[in-house]
């Protein structure tokens, strides 16, 4: 098929504003960009005034979380209830134009899940699932996640999430604005079981991103080779410079304190007064981050308290509220959220997988352009909106 007569953009840059892309539904993949000839009787459409671009990656959601007020709303569920919530939400995700996610993890539903779409049984985006977060006991996510205590238990629990199916490793390097007696400020792993953390994940080929508010366990984690910070609420001089030397992607999830700071009467008492806390400090180190030229990858936290399912892509206008281009911010949740995943995603290029958004009119000018798309594709095939007839 051939979708013609449309702006391009291809993750990084604008390719045309009057090109077409060819894509096999069969394969699956992306067969041309910029310029295409219908072979034989192949399907052409035309669509003036739409852009095409590739799918949207989330590099952080929660499918177990449906933006409750408290986690304690979720942990009396049964692996059964859960299982059809993530189902649910991974369902919403994709019709929303997000193609490609990170789950974050619960319990160790979100590998089932993936396995789920991978197999074309249940309809949502390509998914890179992690087991449950490790924690230290008593720790932030500590309800869903994995607790442990000391380096060696830290390398068991590792081992136990790469054998359940995990595809990479999260842990909480310090305390959370959801759970309760957590310090988000606070360093909760000692250094040697942070080293323990990256190393063993590293050692079993996967990546270890880590939940990370305070600038102590920025640095720490950082200083330990972690391959993504999650939020870096408080980030000073010292833990931007540690994230551009080791080459650490930052994941800022804007719109978690964001709905959590417009909902504080909903909100439990605690996390209220932590999200006023952190929620202006949060845009300041996003903002430092940013100029400082570090490399940042879109993550909206979604299924956190009152962070809905299907809005991911305002995370994209938060960025641009708050200094990124409107095409940095769309290749933030493209192109460099895709590197985070590690997909065959996020651009439009031969030999990608064909998940595309189209949206009308142009969204490197109005990036709200993106919460109503149009159509969405996942491998060629249209599984939410509807394109012209050919």
């Amino acid at each position: 098929m051939i979708l013609r007569d449309a702006r391009l953009f291809d993750g990084h840059e604008e390719l045309a504003a009057d090109g077409a892309i060819r894509f096999d539904p069969e394969s699956e993949r992306i067969e041309a960009v910029g310029d295409a000839e219908p072979q034989g009787e192949e399907p052409e459409v035309s669509i003036p005034g739409h852009t095409v671009l590739p799918g949207l990656v989330d590099a952080h959601v929660h499918f177990s979380l449906s933006g409750q007020a408290t986690v304690e709303d979720v942990v009396t569920q049964t692996d059964g209830e859960l299982a059809l919530v993530e189902a649910k939400n991974a369902r919403t995700t994709l019709e929303a134009g997000v193609t490609s996610v990170r789950a974050m993890g619960a319990r160790d539903l979100d590998v089932v899940l993936k396995r789920a779409i991978d197999r074309g049984d249940l309809p949502g985006p390509r998914t890179l699932a992690n087991c449950r977060s490790i924690t230290i006991t008593g720790g932030h996510g500590h309800h869903l996640g994995r607790e442990v205590d000391g380096p060696t238990e830290c390398r068991t629990a590792v081992r136990e999430q790469v054998k359940r199916g995990a595809g990479f490793i999260k842990f909480m390097a310090t305390g959370g604005v959801t759970t309760p007696g957590t310090d988000p400020k606070t360093l909760a792993f000692t250094h040697e079981e942070l080293e323990a953390l990256i190393d063993e994940s590293h050692r079993r080929g996967v990546h270890a991103a880590t939940h990370a508010h305070g600038a102590e366990g920025i640095k720490a984690a950082a200083a330990a080779g972690v391959d993504t910070v999650e939020h870096g609420t408080f980030m000073d001089e010292e833990s931007i410079d540690l994230l551009l030397t080791n080459d650490v992607t930052l994941v800022p999830t804007l719109s978690a304190p964001y709905r959590i700071a417009r909902n504080t009467e909903q909100a439990t008492e605690e996390s209220a007064q932590k999200t006023g806390s952190v929620y202006e400090r949060h845009i300041e180190s996003f903002k430092r981050a940013h100029e400082a030229g570090v490399n940042i990858a879109g993550g909206t936290d979604v299924g956190t308290p009152f962070n809905y399912h299907g809005t991911n892509s305002t995370e994209i206008s938060f960025m641009v509220e708050h200094g990124m281009s409107e095409r940095e911010a769309i290749e933030a949740m493209t192109a460099s959220a895709a590197d985070v995943v590690g997909l065959d995603v996020g651009v439009l290029e031969p030999g990608k997988y064909a998940d595309l958004l189209v949206v009308e009119g142009d969204p490197l000018k109005d990036v709200s352009l993106l919460r109503e798309p149009t159509a969405v594709l996942k491998g060629g095939e249209v599984v939410a909106g509807a394109l012209p007839e050919a």
